[in-house]
Protein backbone atom coordinates (compact mmCIF):
# COMPACT_ATOMS: atom_id res chain seq x y z
CA UNK A 1 0.00 0.00 0.00
CA UNK A 2 1.53 3.37 -0.92
CA UNK A 3 1.68 6.20 1.92
CA UNK A 4 0.96 9.41 0.79
CA UNK A 5 3.08 12.27 2.38
CA UNK A 6 2.16 15.22 3.51
CA UNK A 7 5.14 17.38 3.11
CA UNK A 8 6.33 20.14 5.70
CA UNK A 9 9.51 21.85 6.61
CA UNK A 10 12.48 19.57 7.85
CA UNK A 11 11.71 18.19 11.21
CA UNK A 12 14.73 19.08 12.52
CA UNK A 13 16.64 22.78 12.07
CA UNK A 14 20.41 22.23 12.73
CA UNK A 15 23.43 23.93 12.38
CA UNK A 16 25.42 22.16 10.08
CA UNK A 17 29.18 22.75 10.47
CA UNK A 18 31.98 22.98 7.94
CA UNK A 19 32.68 19.09 8.12
CA UNK A 20 28.65 17.80 8.24
CA UNK A 21 27.53 18.19 4.21
CA UNK A 22 29.62 15.32 3.00
CA UNK A 23 27.67 13.36 5.18
CA UNK A 24 23.97 15.01 4.42
CA UNK A 25 24.99 15.01 0.72
CA UNK A 26 26.06 11.07 0.48
CA UNK A 27 22.39 10.39 2.10
CA UNK A 28 20.76 13.04 -0.42
CA UNK A 29 22.65 10.94 -3.54
CA UNK A 30 21.70 7.81 -2.10
CA UNK A 31 18.31 8.71 -1.46
CA UNK A 32 18.10 9.95 -5.53
CA UNK A 33 20.18 6.99 -6.74
CA UNK A 34 17.91 4.46 -5.38
CA UNK A 35 14.82 6.42 -6.86
CA UNK A 36 16.41 6.40 -9.99
CA UNK A 37 17.69 2.83 -10.12
CA UNK A 38 15.01 1.38 -8.31
CA UNK A 39 11.65 3.00 -7.31
CA UNK A 40 10.22 4.76 -4.46
CA UNK A 41 9.33 1.65 -2.46
CA UNK A 42 12.92 0.23 -2.44
CA UNK A 43 14.36 3.96 -1.19
CA UNK A 44 13.97 2.27 2.77
CA UNK A 45 16.04 4.61 4.94
CA UNK A 46 18.04 1.17 6.01
CA UNK A 47 18.35 0.74 2.08
CA UNK A 48 19.32 4.64 1.80
CA UNK A 49 21.87 4.31 4.93
CA UNK A 50 23.55 1.38 3.41
CA UNK A 51 24.15 2.88 -0.11
CA UNK A 52 25.37 5.83 1.89
CA UNK A 53 27.78 3.83 3.93
CA UNK A 54 26.14 5.56 7.33
CA UNK A 55 24.28 4.61 9.85
CA UNK A 56 20.57 4.30 10.45
CA UNK A 57 20.97 6.58 13.50
CA UNK A 58 23.29 8.83 11.06
CA UNK A 59 20.69 9.08 8.53
CA UNK A 60 17.78 9.94 11.18
CA UNK A 61 20.71 12.83 12.62
CA UNK A 62 19.84 14.44 9.33
CA UNK A 63 16.87 13.20 7.98
CA UNK A 64 14.31 11.86 10.82
CA UNK A 65 11.67 10.39 8.76
CA UNK A 66 11.60 9.26 5.48
CA UNK A 67 9.18 12.22 4.46
CA UNK A 68 12.17 14.31 5.25
CA UNK A 69 14.36 12.92 2.53
CA UNK A 70 11.30 13.55 0.09
CA UNK A 71 11.06 17.34 1.07
CA UNK A 72 15.24 17.34 0.61
CA UNK A 73 14.63 15.77 -3.16
CA UNK A 74 11.95 17.85 -4.27
CA UNK A 75 14.24 21.03 -2.64
CA UNK A 76 17.18 19.45 -4.69
CA UNK A 77 15.21 19.78 -7.89
CA UNK A 78 13.85 23.29 -7.42
CA UNK A 79 17.55 24.23 -7.29
CA UNK A 80 18.39 22.72 -10.44
CA UNK A 81 15.99 23.73 -12.40
CA UNK A 82 16.82 27.48 -11.32
CA UNK A 83 20.05 26.85 -11.74
CA UNK A 84 19.10 25.45 -15.45
CA UNK A 85 16.91 28.11 -15.89
CA UNK A 86 19.80 30.81 -15.49
CA UNK A 87 22.16 29.03 -17.57
CA UNK A 88 19.30 28.96 -20.39
CA UNK A 89 19.08 32.35 -20.84
CA UNK A 90 22.50 33.02 -20.84
CA UNK A 91 23.45 29.89 -23.30
CA UNK A 92 25.53 31.58 -25.86
CA UNK A 93 24.20 29.06 -28.31
CA UNK A 94 20.75 30.22 -27.82
CA UNK A 95 17.69 28.20 -25.59
CA UNK A 96 16.71 26.01 -28.53
CA UNK A 97 20.37 24.73 -28.65
CA UNK A 98 20.83 24.67 -24.49
CA UNK A 99 17.45 22.93 -24.48
CA UNK A 100 17.81 20.26 -27.02
CA UNK A 101 21.15 19.65 -25.71
CA UNK A 102 20.38 19.26 -22.17
CA UNK A 103 17.38 17.01 -23.44
CA UNK A 104 19.71 13.98 -24.44
CA UNK A 105 20.46 11.77 -21.08
CA UNK A 106 24.05 12.77 -20.06
CA UNK A 107 23.74 11.49 -16.08
CA UNK A 108 23.52 15.53 -15.04
CA UNK A 109 22.45 16.32 -11.45
CA UNK A 110 19.50 17.53 -13.26
CA UNK A 111 18.41 14.53 -15.06
CA UNK A 112 18.95 12.11 -12.16
CA UNK A 113 16.90 14.68 -9.85
CA UNK A 114 13.73 14.98 -12.81
CA UNK A 115 13.92 10.76 -12.80
CA UNK A 116 14.09 10.75 -9.29
CA UNK A 117 11.29 12.88 -8.77
CA UNK A 118 9.08 10.98 -11.23
CA UNK A 119 9.66 8.21 -8.28
CA UNK A 120 8.06 10.08 -5.96
CA UNK A 121 4.74 10.85 -7.79
CA UNK A 122 2.83 8.10 -6.24
CA UNK A 123 4.08 9.46 -2.70
CA UNK A 124 3.61 13.21 -2.84
CA UNK A 125 1.26 13.61 -6.40
CA UNK A 126 0.88 17.18 -5.34
CA UNK A 127 4.10 18.04 -5.13
CA UNK A 128 5.83 15.91 -7.52
CA UNK A 129 3.07 17.27 -10.27
CA UNK A 130 3.06 20.82 -9.39
CA UNK A 131 6.85 21.44 -9.87
CA UNK A 132 6.94 19.09 -13.28
CA UNK A 133 4.47 21.27 -14.60
CA UNK A 134 5.89 24.68 -13.08
CA UNK A 135 9.44 23.28 -15.18
CA UNK A 136 7.65 22.70 -18.41
CA UNK A 137 5.81 26.26 -18.58
CA UNK A 138 9.72 27.36 -17.45
CA UNK A 139 11.21 26.00 -20.35
CA UNK A 140 8.73 26.84 -22.49
CA UNK A 141 8.52 30.73 -20.98
CA UNK A 142 12.27 30.98 -22.18
CA UNK A 143 11.71 29.25 -25.45
CA UNK A 144 9.36 31.46 -26.45
CA UNK A 145 11.41 34.43 -25.76
CA UNK A 146 13.28 32.92 -28.34
CA UNK A 147 11.35 31.50 -31.07
CA UNK A 148 7.69 32.63 -30.62
CA UNK A 149 4.89 30.42 -29.29
CA UNK A 150 3.81 27.58 -31.81
CA UNK A 151 7.94 27.05 -32.27
CA UNK A 152 8.31 26.85 -28.84
CA UNK A 153 5.30 24.18 -28.19
CA UNK A 154 7.18 21.74 -30.79
CA UNK A 155 10.61 22.09 -29.56
CA UNK A 156 9.41 21.25 -26.38
CA UNK A 157 7.54 18.24 -27.49
CA UNK A 158 11.11 17.33 -29.34
CA UNK A 159 13.04 17.90 -26.22
CA UNK A 160 10.55 15.58 -24.26
CA UNK A 161 10.93 13.01 -27.11
CA UNK A 162 14.76 13.21 -27.30
CA UNK A 163 14.86 12.71 -23.18
CA UNK A 164 12.44 9.50 -23.30
CA UNK A 165 14.62 7.75 -26.10
CA UNK A 166 17.80 9.18 -24.34
CA UNK A 167 16.87 7.07 -21.26
CA UNK A 168 15.30 4.31 -22.85
CA UNK A 169 18.20 3.65 -24.95
CA UNK A 170 20.63 5.06 -22.55
CA UNK A 171 24.03 3.20 -22.41
CA UNK A 172 23.22 1.43 -25.99
CA UNK A 173 26.71 2.06 -28.01
CA UNK A 174 27.33 4.96 -30.57
CA UNK A 175 23.87 6.17 -29.30
CA UNK A 176 25.37 9.42 -27.89
CA UNK A 177 26.96 10.43 -30.87
CA UNK A 178 24.03 9.38 -32.81
CA UNK A 179 21.63 11.78 -30.75
CA UNK A 180 24.12 14.66 -30.48
CA UNK A 181 24.22 14.67 -33.94
CA UNK A 182 20.76 14.61 -34.69
CA UNK A 183 19.96 17.39 -32.44
CA UNK A 184 22.84 19.62 -34.10
CA UNK A 185 20.30 18.64 -37.50
CA UNK A 186 17.16 19.37 -35.50
CA UNK A 187 18.47 22.79 -34.86
CA UNK A 188 19.35 23.15 -38.44
CA UNK A 189 16.26 22.04 -39.84
CA UNK A 190 14.76 24.23 -37.07
CA UNK A 191 16.63 27.81 -38.09
CA UNK A 192 15.30 26.71 -41.35
CA UNK A 193 12.08 26.55 -40.89
CA UNK A 194 12.18 29.98 -38.70
CA UNK A 195 13.60 31.81 -41.20
CA UNK A 196 11.14 30.57 -43.92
Amino acid sequence: MNRRFSLRPPSKQRTVSAEEPGVAERVMNAFESILVEAGERAATLEAVAKIAGVSKGGLLHYYPNREDLVSAQLERFDELVREDIRTMKAAAGGAVMHFLQTSLWSSSPLDKAFVAVNRLAPIAPAETQRRLADVQKQWLEVLEAEVGPELALAIRYIGDGLFFNAVFHHGEPGNQHRRETDVADLVSLLRNVRGS
